[in-house]
């Protein structure tokens, strides 16, 4: 388990980086921030629905799953 945690964590500092990079060479509005933390948290829920999705049995729960996924997609999609 210490394992996943960890290349998560390693997956997490490479996009911080990322973002870091980008916001060396231009400046960005409080809005573009606002919008890109919120698809940042919209793609974790993702990550995480995605995950449940895998082990989920009972044929409700994973029709449950799906439509927070395809909603989740959606708002992904509208903040790109």
């Amino acid at each position: 388990m210490a394992r996943g945690w960890e290349s998560k964590d390693v997956q997490s500092q490479v996009e911080d980086r990322k973002i870091v990079a980008d916001y060396s060479g231009k400046q960005k509005s409080p809005e573009d921030l606002r919008r890109e933390t919120e698809r940042r948290g919209l793609v974790l829920s993702r990550t995480r629905i995605m995950n449940d999705l895998e082990t989920a049995t009972h044929p409700n729960h994973r029709k449950s799953l799906e439509a927070a996924l395809a909603h989740l997609d959606q708002k992904i999609e509208e903040l790109s």
